[in-house]
């Protein structure tokens, strides 16, 4: 789907948008087109929405044409590309300390990497880079509403994708029908400049981590051994066997298990309580790895995320399938997400802060914090800035808008929820008594039912609602 590489000069250079559709099962029913935004920032929905799509409530399948797409700079869409091809980058990304650089030795080359990185996406494709913002995504969204021949937005935004939802249903606030915002971003947080902290510490998902991986420990402690064999008999034990496994790996590494990559396989498999489809990292395999490494065992590294966030000519629309233009052979790096928080969301522009920022979150969250500090290091030298920020107000929809998200999220805290729903105003938050990032991927049948009713008739759960998680951890 072509679009305007800048809405403001629409007749200069154009992008494509890699569209991708999944008929309502009972067509006779149907009442629209529900978006989806997986994500990331950088999710790419034609690759997630395949995955994803079992996860959707049955009564939204039968009623809706779910519809995704990459985001520009993303996946199959025009995309933000830095290398030739998929081996020169991971030749690049392989000099990289994986999950997050410790000492100095590491930090340097960590610092000088990215630079190079940065100056490489300006020689490719400057123009790009400064029209891949969150507003620039919420236009194409509203084109793709045209192209659909909608009326109204009916919107599904997981994570990142809350602050597309919220930007779009401020830049548009008479086009919503129903919004659902699972897991959600502050988005005050996200433009708000803090002349110390970075993106990630602003959203506390530091903290969100550390409060999610406590509770993983205490709950491995009350499942025992056959169910988690990481416990160690008591909450108290099993948090010190923890921080001692760390530590000791911060002495002596296990082959390619360093107390950095470690941490990082430790963030990324909080995110899902329970194996997925699309997300084999979960608690269960988390309390197994834990063991083996106690043990002295070497277990298989796990997809650590590539340091990311865990963390994917023509206007027909494709049924279930992918579509887009006949570019190079394309991959996904973290040029793309870089692209998007760099380009909008303020982070301190000495690189050498960095390692002071990691410290600090240590200080506050523990072994999991300074992944998030580093993470956006690269926006320290980052050449460009988007041209187009909507930054606020936050408040203009007049649709109601129902937040969802769980009380122990670790890279969304519940707390961002509760800002979110105060800024928008007229919303309502539906809490999950649960645990991991998102209730889409970490299901809740209650909250499924509420979300079904509020998109199918624009009917709100009662003020207060706490919904329980399906299944709990360890079982």
């Amino acid at each position: 789907m072509p679009a305007p590489l800048d809405y403001q000069h629409p007749d200069r250079r154009t992008i494509e948008l890699a569209v991708i559709r999944h008929r309502a099962t009972n067509p006779a029913h149907r009442i629209g087109s529900l978006l989806f935004n997986p994500g990331g920032p950088a999710g790419a929905g034609t690759t997630v929405l395949p995955i994803a799509y079992p996860l959707f409530p049955l009564q939204i399948q039968e009623r809706f044409d779910i519809v995704s797409w990459d985001p520009r700079g993303v996946g199959e869409s025009t995309s933000v590309q830095c290398f030739d091809d998929q081996a020169e980058y991971e030749a690049w990304f392989a000099q990289l300390p994986v999950g997050f650089p410790v000492g100095h030795e590491q930090e340097q080359p960590w610092i000088d990497l990215y630079a190079e990185l940065g100056r490489g996406c300006e020689r490719r494709d400057p123009a790009l880079l400064r029209f891949v913002s969150t507003t620039d995504s919420a236009y194409d969204m509203d084109l793709l509403r045209r192209v659909l021949g909608e009326q109204l937005v009916t919107y599904f935004g997981v994570s990142y994708g809350t602050l597309l939802g919220a930007t779009y249903a401020n830049l548009f606030p008479d086009r919503v029908r129903a919004m659902v915002l699972d897991g959600n971003i502050d988005p005050s947080a996200w433009y708000d400049w803090n002349p110390v902290l970075s993106t990630f510490l602003r959203q506390a998902s530091d903290l969100g981590t550390a409060k999610t991986l406590e509770q993983f420990l205490n709950l491995c402690s009350q499942a025992g051994p056959i169910r988690c064999p990481f416990s160690a008999g008591s909450a108290v034990a099993t948090r010190a066997k923890y921080e001692v496994l760390l530590h000791r790996l911060l002495i002596h590494p296990q082959d390619g298990f360093t107390y950095a990559a470690t941490a990082n396989a430790v963030r990324a498999n909080l995110y899902t309580v329970h194996a997925t489809a699309g997300s084999p990292a979960n608690w269960t395999a988390l309390g197994e790895l834990l063991q083996q490494l106690w043990l002295g065992a070497t277990p298989q590294m796990p997809d650590p995320g590539e340091n990311r966030l865990v963390d994917r000519s023509s206007t027909a629309l494709s049924d279930s399938s992918r579509e887009g233009s006949a570019q190079q052979q394309k991959y996904t790096g973290v040029e793309q997400p870089l692209a998007i928080i760099c380009g909008e969301s303020p982070n301190p522009r000495d690189p050498h802060i960095y390692g002071a920022l990691a410290k600090f979150s240590t200080v506050r969250a523990g072994t999991v914090g300074p992944f998030w500090a580093w993470v956006t290091e690269a926006c320290s030298t980052w050449p460009a800035k988007a041209a187009h920020r909507y930054t606020g107000p936050w408040g203009r929809s007049a649709t109601p808008i129902l937040t969802v998200n769980a009380i122990f999220d670790p890279a969304t805290p519940y707390h961002n929820a509760l800002a979110m729903t105060a800024q928008l105003h007229n919303a309502r938050l539906l809490t999950v008594a649960g645990y991991g990032h998102t209730t889409l991927f970490n299901p809740s049948s209650c909250a499924k039912a509420y979300e079904s009713d509020y998109l199918i008739r624009g009917a709100l759960p009662p003020p207060g609602t706490v919904c329980q998680q399906d299944v709990p951890p360890f079982t």
